[in-house]
């Protein structure tokens, strides 16, 4: 009687306590596998060289502060700002992405003018008539998704006020004629430059 109690006993404990993943089984990547990797030598690298712009010092203490602090940054939130995988071509987006930075400062600038002819047209108050669109985006990577979201905000006459969990877009437009070309090629650029 008492073996079989002992024997249920372990049988129970066995269901409660699943096996443990072993590492590198693919469910739970290794640590050093997801902290050194591409994404955190980037983030690093990319850290340090704001840390050198915007501190202005370069002695042997502020630079050893530097290398401290961004490598702590780096090894907790690498994979935010860098998460795609080395393997599908990361170096590449990035190429990708700064040929589209070109592309969004040229709209930017059209619509810096587009934003200045309203202010000085003498009809203004007729032209400028806010209104919020709403539209359904094809991008499904939140980095992709990010990066539309913020490219329409840095867009003069338009805001980005929500996005939703499954891609849906509520922008706010100054005029009618802001809003037309969104989702658009904007987004058809953004979807090219991460592969969607």
């Amino acid at each position: 009687m008492l073996t079989s109690n002992r024997a249920s006993d372990r049988k129970g404990s066995s269901q409660s306590n699943p096996p443990r993943s072993k590492k590198g089984d693919g469910r739970f990547p290794p640590v050093k596998a997801r902290r050194f990797n591409a994404g955190f030598i980037l983030t690093f690298l990319v850290m340090f060289a704001m840390w050198l712009v915007f501190s202005g010092r370069f002695d042997a203490f502020h630079l050893i502060l530097g290398v401290i602090s961004c490598g702590i940054v780096a090894v907790l939130s690498g994979d935010l700002l860098f998460p795609i995988h080395p393997d599908r071509g990361l170096p590449f987006v990035w190429l990708r992405f700064a040929g589209y930075i070109p592309w969004l400062l040229y709209q930017i600038f059209l619509a810096n003018l587009h934003v200045m002819y309203l202010v000085f047209h003498p009809r203004m108050r007729e032209l400028i008539d806010p209104k919020i669109i709403e539209f359904d985006s094809k991008l499904t990577s939140d980095v992709a998704r990010t990066t539309f979201a913020n490219s329409i905000t840095l867009t003069p006459g338009t805001i980005t006020v929500h996005v939703s969990a499954a891609g849906k877009f509520s922008v706010h437009c100054i005029d009618t004629e802001s809003g037309k070309p969104l989702p658009g090629k904007m987004e058809a650029k953004i979807a090219k430059v991460f592969g969607e």
